[in-house]
């Protein structure tokens, strides 16, 4: 399969769309499908050493991953920072308060990711991108991912995995309940997603991991390029 990027639609709506909020809905129980908190956080325990400092959550959503992410990892050393980025502010008071209970500091940010990227005066410790790099392709593709080799220490994604296979399971997903967004969007982000090693050749630092994860998901693991 040819990598091809379309418009997803939940990009386009308002984020209090009823439509949009039940997509969200359906996000959540296809991560949870796709096993991509475990898989994030198996990968930082395998590639990252050390406290975690400042932990960056690119194109967050309403914070629900994140979450889960946070459950995984638990428990934490030393209150680390978690900034939530995302064009849209839909992270809730109480996903923001339950992951200040398990020892988060969290900033929840709206902004473009790769502008906020380089407007950082000091690298981040790490950048999680969940479903977040296959929204790119080409120049701005290969300029988010330098920017983030420029200012992060380390990155780890988890993207759709572009075969035949997950192409058929996307097409599937009324199956559980999803709604006309998600129906249209799970087979365009799997078009758009990733195998082999495509995002290891848009990368300029040290690539530790870039291959399958499970049955869905294409994970990529690397360490930044700065000093």
């Amino acid at each position: 399969m040819q990598r091809l990027l379309v418009p997803e639609m939940l990009d386009e709506l308002p984020a209090d769309d009823p439509r949009a909020r039940a997509s969200r809905a359906d996000l959540r129980r296809i991560n949870g499908l796709m096993l991509n908190a475990s898989i994030t956080a198996a990968m930082i325990r395998a590639h990252t050493s050390g406290t975690l400092g400042t932990v960056v959550d690119l194109g967050c959503g309403d914070g629900t991953w994140a979450l889960r992410l946070a459950r995984t990892l638990s428990p934490v050393d030393g209150a680390p920072r978690l900034v939530l980025l995302d064009m849209q502010p839909v992270v809730t008071a109480a996903t923001h308060r339950a992951l200040g209970a398990l020892g988060w500091r969290v900033d929840v940010v709206t902004s473009d990711a790769e502008h906020w990227m380089a407007a950082q005066s000091r690298p981040v410790d790490l950048v999680v991108a969940n479903l977040f790099l296959h929204h790119f392709e080409g120049a701005p593709l290969r300029q988010l991912m330098n920017t983030l080799a420029a200012n992060a220490r380390r990155l780890v994604a988890t993207e759709p995995l572009r075969t035949p296979f997950s192409y058929a399971a996307s097409r599937a997903v009324g199956a559980i309940g999803a709604n006309a967004v998600t129906r249209h969007d799970a087979p365009a982000s799997v078009r758009a997603g990733f195998r082999g090693d495509e995002l290891s050749r848009l990368w300029s630092g040290r690539v530790s991991f870039e291959g399958r994860k499970g049955l869905f998901t294409h994970g990529f693991a690397a360490k930044g390029n700065m000093r």
